[in-house]
């Protein structure tokens, strides 16, 4: 078995999202296997999930929730990760969104209860232990994180931070070769 991109999406997402699909194009020409779990609202479950498909060969790509998720993984198990506008403290954020959620990507209706939030806050690595196992792609005009968090939280870690951007993440492609780069992919 190869090389595994593993593409962690985030909160109220899908496989579907815009930057999963992106990349699935812009690795076609590469020897990897890509592969873009749907994951379970619970985050032990999610967890679980990704758990499950990690191999010695599985570098990960997360973006926002999924970006915290793939950041718990790196260091857990010490696998290479690049996280794009990744939440840093999810159970603080998602703690405000209690009560009734739908995920119009995957047409899930479900409750966000605070057994989640607090699932979430476990999952929390107060220092990361390898930070050289990750990669920060952050925009400055992430309109739904502030990205001040990811700067700081990953300051140890190798980081691209633009100035302008949003939330989706604007212009992922120039940033193909530093991904590419840093996950070995050939």
């Amino acid at each position: 078995m190869g090389l595994k991109i593993l593409y962690v999406h985030g909160f109220n997402s899908s496989e579907h999202s815009a930057k999963a699909v992106a990349l699935r194009e812009w690795l076609r020409d590469y020897h990897v296997e890509y592969a873009i779990p749907r994951l379970h609202y619970d985050p032990r479950v999610a967890i679980a999930q990704l758990e499950a498909m990690l191999t010695n060969e599985t570098k990960l790509i997360g973006s926002s929730l999924g970006g915290f998720y793939a950041t718990y993984l790196s260091q857990i198990h010490q696998i290479d990760a690049v996280v794009i506008n990744p939440a840093v403290r999810p159970a603080r954020l998602l703690a405000e969104f209690l009560g009734p959620q739908y995920n119009p990507y995957q047409d899930c209706h479900y409750q966000l209860d605070e057994s989640h939030v607090a699932a979430l806050d476990t999952l929390y690595l107060p220092q990361l232990p390898y930070p050289e196992r990750l990669l920060l792609l952050q925009q400055m005009g992430d309109e739904v994180l502030p990205y001040i968090d990811a700067v700081r939280y990953y300051q140890s870690t190798k980081q691209y931070v633009d100035f302008e951007g949003d939330h989706s993440f604007q212009g992922l492609a120039r940033y193909l070769p530093a991904i590419v780069n840093f996950l070995k992919i050939t």
